[in-house]
């Protein structure tokens, strides 16, 4: 960004750590009403082209936190490298994802496709087989409409 001058100035934003997206969102707004090429007074491309490419740079606080230290204002430091078994430095181990708990109808459900599945895989593209296919499906399609 250093290329291109101070993204912050660009949007008339001061140069803090704690600016939120919010912020960043209604400066960018506010000047892309004012300097878009389509206005009828012709805006401003320049001053529209400027502005876009400083918001596309502090939209995220990665972003801004990028052209913080770009500027020599600090920035984030680096996140904390994980050790060993998911742990990380701070303490504590890495959370797990939940797993999803499936009720026992859904599991019904879903065994009587794989069955009828398993039965069209083995005996083939019968008429009954693609009967019992589509019966299974529609059983299965039913009772999720009932019980979500």
């Amino acid at each position: 960004m250093s290329e291109r001058g101070d993204p912050f100035a660009a949007l008339g934003l001061p140069a803090r750590r704690d600016l939120s997206d919010e912020d960043v969102r209604s400066a960018w707004r506010r000047i892309a009403a004012a300097t878009h090429p389509d206005r009828p007074d012709g805006g401003s491309p320049a001053r529209y082209s400027t502005a876009a490419a400083a918001y596309d740079t502090l939209r995220t606080s990665f972003g801004r936190g990028e052209a913080l230290a770009d500027l020599g204002l600090g920035g984030y430091s680096p996140a904390p490298r994980a050790t060993r078994r998911g742990a990380r430095r701070a303490g504590g181990r890495a959370k797990r994802a939940p797993v999803p708990r499936v009720s026992a109808r859904s599991a019904l459900s879903i065994g009587a496709v794989a069955i009828a599945a398993v039965a069209v895989i083995t005996v083939g593209w019968t008429p009954a087989s693609v009967a019992l296919l589509v019966g299974a499906a529609t059983w299965l399609l039913a009772s999720r409409a009932r019980h979500p």
